[in-house]
């Protein structure tokens, strides 16, 4: 009588599709989370071509540093947030010129905040071409 050996199982090679589908995994959440590049041509914020006007509540800082809000001159920052209410008070927002210089912008905003405002928000317009 002839025997016949018993061939073993073939087993799956379930650890290497585990790892190749963790590897996957891993490579879509790093692609996914990597932002793209800005366009070379994009500036970021554009005000003076703005078509329309600026949001009736926000404060308009020009390049010379000038302040207006609702085209009246406004003196300084710590008159402004003197003049609103507690409720304006908590969010501000302001429209800088382009060519503002930023440490300007720095300075104004820091001035807003010691003069009593919550949370100081620009505005600004995407110009994509």
């Amino acid at each position: 009588m002839r025997r016949f050996a018993k061939s073993k199982p073939q087993r799956e090679p379930t650890i290497a599709l585990i790892n190749i589908v963790f590897l996957m995994l891993v490579f879509f959440m790093v692609a996914g989370t990597l932002a793209q590049p800005l366009d070379p041509d994009l500036k970021l914020v554009e005000t003076r071509a703005l078509e329309g006007q600026a949001p009736p509540d926000a404060l308009v800082i020009y390049p010379d540093g000038r302040l207006t809000y609702q085209g009246a001159a406004q003196v300084d920052a710590a008159s402004y947030v003197a003049s609103l209410s507690d409720e304006d008070r908590e969010i501000i927002r302001l429209v800088p010129d382009r060519a503002l210089p930023a440490e300007t912008l720095v300075a104004l905003t820091r001035d807003l905040r010691a003069a009593g405002a919550q949370k100081v928000m620009l505005v600004t317009q995407r110009a994509l071409q």
